[in-house]
């Protein structure tokens, strides 16, 4: 499986269990709403029931003070509170009509108001009016309004509106209790399950963050340590991939990389070991017929010296020059080849000695002076590429030097961690043009037949230098002499 596949399936496995977290709580909102406007409703029905009680007590009062005072304003909240009541039912029938039970006790109720009225209040209210016509009048309503108190309908009626009510009341708070354990209980299912949800979306999002941090950390684990052991120079390496996605198919590519990359270092040092041999042969092959043939000049040179004429001896030495140069030329190229593969020991060793050593193996030359500072470093290094380097540089300052009052100077300077090293002369100078061109094998400055340089030894310079990843600098201008600058590590 791929691994953006699977970062996108856990992306998505995890926005779909928010999303349904999401909707679960939407959902109980709506019922926190809806469960909110249910007491709302309930709070206004319980509100209405005790102003409809209330109006029954002042309903009750009015009527017995208008009765026994004949005051019109009893009357006058008689019929404020008749009229506020039928507003109250007609608010209740509205609200508990999705409710059958408190329907019919509603219905109840209000059958048991009208009966109140139609049965006792009318009947007294119009008694009361005759009353006042005469005092026949007025006595039949005494008598009327004292039989009706003696029958005892009213406070029937009253206690049975009181009991209804107080059975409204009771089925109103119990439908409250109902729905605030009912939305109790689904708050606190929907806690549960988002809690449950976002759990088990954190456990699948670090299962999968620790899955994909612990196969890419494998992965490129395996392929840090490939690629230590290409570079220590193993290319015989091989990382086991399995699955299909873009860690093994980097890894498999790895592998492949690395099986190329053997059979070329195969090929290669095959072709340098060839190249060696072949070096060696031709230098053998090319050096015998050379000293045939200087063994010849040299024979003819001792058996007719006196009997050759003079132009003669020229082209004899000319041919012997030729000879040597030769030489030089196949040595030049045997050392140039052997640069970088052998390995060499490293020693402690004082720069200020090795100087005074290759003193005795450069050209004598009149009027030439080697100036050294002392003291130079000590070094813990190798010592015979170090040697080679300083022994080219002075050399070629001795080779090239073209005035009477010669002088050559070995300095350095101390840097962090390494040092830097000067040869400098006052020769002839080089073009700035060719500053680049001295560092190319068989490229001098000079044509082969004015000069016997090989045109190897700078070369030698640099390739021991560039092997070492240390850098060499000429500043040099034409008859303002050379100065040859290289670094070298102090350990």
């Amino acid at each position: 499986m791929k691994i953006s596949f699977l970062i996108l399936s856990g992306f998505f496995l995890i926005l779909l269990l928010f999303s349904i977290t999401t909707y679960i709580n939407y959902q109980q909102s709506q019922k926190v709403d809806e469960n909110s406007e249910k007491f709302s409703k309930s709070s206004t029905t319980l509100r209405s029931s005790n102003r409809f009680q209330r109006n029954i007590l002042n309903l009750v009062s009015g009527l017995r003070g208008y009765l026994l005072t004949n005051e019109p304003f009893f009357i006058q909240s008689y019929d404020s509170a008749v009229i506020e009541n039928e507003q109250i039912l007609g608010e209740l029938r509205l609200i508990t009509n999705d409710n059958p039970a408190q329907k019919k006790l509603l219905d109840e109720i209000a059958s048991l108001y009208d009966r109140w009225g139609h049965e006792f209040a009318q009947p007294l209210l119009e008694a009361k009016k005759q009353a006042t016509i005469s005092d026949s009048a007025a006595k039949s309503f005494d008598h009327f309004y004292r039989r009706k108190l003696k029958e005892g309908h009213e406070n029937e009626i009253q206690q049975s509106i009181q009991n209804k009510f107080r059975e409204f009341t009771n089925s109103e708070y119990a439908f409250r209790e109902e729905q605030r354990q009912t939305l109790t209980a689904s708050v606190q299912q929907t806690r549960n399950i988002s809690f449950y949800l976002t759990i088990l979306s954190i456990v699948i999002g670090i299962g999968i963050a620790g899955f994909l941090a612990s196969h890419i950390s494998a992965g490129i684990v395996k392929m840090v340590e490939m690629a230590d052991s290409i570079s220590a120079g193993n290319y015989n390496v091989h990382v086991d991939t399995r699955g299909m996605d873009e860690i093994s198919r980097l890894t498999a590519s790895l592998n492949n990389m690395a099986r190329v990359l053997a059979e070329h270092i195969m090929l290669l040092n095959r072709k340098n070991e060839e190249l060696n041999q072949f070096a060696h042969i031709v230098s053998h092959d090319i050096k015998t017929p050379l000293r045939g043939i200087d063994n010849v000049v040299s024979w003819i040179e001792e058996d007719h010296y006196a009997d050759t004429p003079r132009r003669v001896k020229e082209y004899v030495g000319m041919i012997k020059g030729r000879v040597r140069r030769a030489e030089s030329l196949l040595n030049g190229i045997l050392s140039y080849s052997r640069i970088g593969r052998e390995i060499q020991k490293k020693e402690l060793v004082s720069v200020s000695e090795l100087i005074d050593e290759i003193k005795g193996y450069l050209p004598h030359k009149k009027g030439i002076t080697l100036m050294v500072q002392h003291p130079l470093p000590e070094l813990y290094t190798e010592r015979l590429p170090l040697f080679q380097v300083f022994s080219n540089l002075l050399n070629n300052a001795y080779h090239y030097h073209n005035k009477e009052n010669g002088i050559v100077r070995v300095f350095h300077k101390e840097m962090s961690d390494h040092y830097k090293f000067f040869v400098e002369d006052n020769g002839p100078g080089i073009a700035r043009s060719y500053h680049e061109k001295i560092f190319v094998i068989f490229q001098t400055l000079q044509e082969g037949d004015s000069s016997e340089s090989t045109g190897v030894g700078l070369a030698i310079v640099k390739k021991i230098l560039t092997d070492r990843k240390l850098n060499i600098e000429v500043m040099s201008e034409p008859g303002k002499g050379s100065t040859f600058s290289f670094t070298w590590p102090k350990n």
